[in-house]
């Protein structure tokens, strides 16, 4: 009879139970664990850089760390930048001292989601990275090149992981069926719908399929059918395409709905992808890029309300982030519409790129020294705020031998109509100066 007192110590999650103790037991990223692949040649020689693993979720970034700290022999200090500090970077220090004075270990240092420190604790790494007391490792879901520190950045060496292939998801859903339902059969159209719905996704899978098979040995069922796969997992089956044709058009439904001034539909189709489980941060970024695609300064108030529910996701969560980025996509599709400075920043983009250096005019120059006054720097400029309306009319601003090219058109919708009628009045006042310095 077992004691009420006796330590009970509950199952790992199948995801951590199949998690390689070796590399060979890695499913997936042969790209970079291969016969003479740069991470494997890491590996085998011992000696292993500060290094960046950038990858989607659920590709084995944590695991590749575990595994470098095994066979490096060195002391494994895993940080979450979602929960950590710079409390807690000092204390990994400190530890990582203490192990190299007392039992000559070097340590790694791991920080999951690394993009989320901010510049300061990312800088906080530094001294130590440089001086070889860590060897750093981050793992990070976002392009590091954006949200990590140049100065880290330079010190580690990025590799990109993959997501896993159906067939190595495959292998992965035979490896998990034989620990732990090796009595229970798996329709093959069935397999093909995990494999499906995990989408790349190794934990996804395995979290998956620990719960269905649980569902299975419950009901006492020996082959796992479509029928019971739906009865028992239907609300858990919602697949978001991250990487493929789904996302895209349901990113350009999006994007066209707001587009076309349509509120539900817009709804619609941001709420078919955050309950598909797309990333609420990705989708604010794509929001925030309409706001300045599709209105821009008809109404400025869109890109500003569009940064901020950005801005109350990242502090506040689901579901109020949620709410807040809601909120933005209804004001962005029932706002005034015009691509009027879109259209602008392109073509004088591609204007600069084919046109000459050509210098700045005399008058448009700063005269801060004697030398520069004596050759005419600032010479005829034109302070506008000392002029009638706080314009200087008939001063040309362009360089002296350029035909001034327009390249802002605005529409006559929402505060680009008001934008409209003030540019033609001082192109009028422009024409009048013009006229009155040719009488002269």
């Amino acid at each position: 009879m077992n004691s009420l007192f006796q330590p009970h110590t509950p199952d790992a999650p199948l995801a951590e139970r199949l998690r390689p103790k070796t590399l060979d037991e890695v499913v997936g990223q042969s790209h970079l664990l291969g016969e003479s692949k740069p991470l494997r040649l890491a590996f085998q020689s011992g000696k292993l850089p500060s290094m960046i693993l950038w990858g989607p979720p659920g590709v084995g970034k944590t695991t590749l760390a575990r595994l470098i700290a095994n066979t490096a022999d060195a002391d494994f200090i895993p940080l979450s930048a979602v929960l950590s500090g710079i409390k807690d970077i000092r204390d990994a220090v400190e530890r990582a001292e203490l192990t190299l004075q007392q039992h000559g270990r070097k340590t790694i240092l791991f920080v999951d989601e690394v993009h989320r420190f901010n510049k300061g604790q990312q800088d906080a790494f530094l001294p130590f990275v440089e001086s070889g007391l860590i060897t750093f490792i981050g793992a990070t879901t976002e392009n590091p090149s954006f949200e990590v520190n140049s100065a880290l950045l330079s010190r580690s060496q990025v590799f990109v992981l993959n997501a896993l292939s159906e067939t190595e998801l495959a292998l992965l859903l035979q490896r998990a069926q034989a620990l732990v339902a090796a009595n229970i059969s798996i329709a093959d159209e069935v397999r093909e719908q995990i494999i499906a719905y995990a989408d790349g996704d190794a934990r996804r899978l395995l979290n998956f399929v620990e719960s269905l098979f649980n569902a299975a040995e419950g009901a006492a069922v020996s082959q796992i059918d479509e029928a019971f796969l739906h009865t028992t997992m239907a609300s858990k089956l919602r697949r978001f395409d991250k990487g493929g044709e789904a996302f895209y058009d349901q990113i350009s439904a999006l994007h066209k709905s707001v587009r076309g001034s349509n509120p539900d539909a817009a709804l619609y189709w941001f709420l078919r992808m955050i309950d598909g489980g797309a990333d609420p941060l990705y989708l604010g970024r794509r929001i925030v890029r309409m706001a300045i695609e599709d209105i821009g300064l008809a109404d400025p108030r869109a890109q500003s309300m569009a940064l901020e529910a950005c801005q109350i996701y990242e502090r506040l969560g689901s579901p109020e982030g949620e709410l807040a980025l809601s909120n933005a996509v209804i004001y962005l599709a029932v706002a005034a519409k015009s691509n009027a400075s879109y259209h602008a920043y392109n073509q004088a983009k591609a204007f600069v790129a084919q046109d000459k250096s050509r210098p700045v005019p005399l008058h448009l120059r700063n005269a801060p020294t004697k030398l520069m006054k004596a050759l005419d720097y600032g010479k005829e400029y034109r302070y506008a705020h000392n002029e009638p309306e706080a314009y200087a009319a008939g001063v040309d601003y362009f360089p002296d031998d350029l035909t001034p090219p327009q390249f802002y058109m605005p529409t006559p919708r929402g505060l680009e109509g008001k934008i409209t009628e003030k540019l033609a009045h001082l192109r009028e006042l422009d024409q009048r100066a013009l006229e009155k310095k040719a009488k002269k």
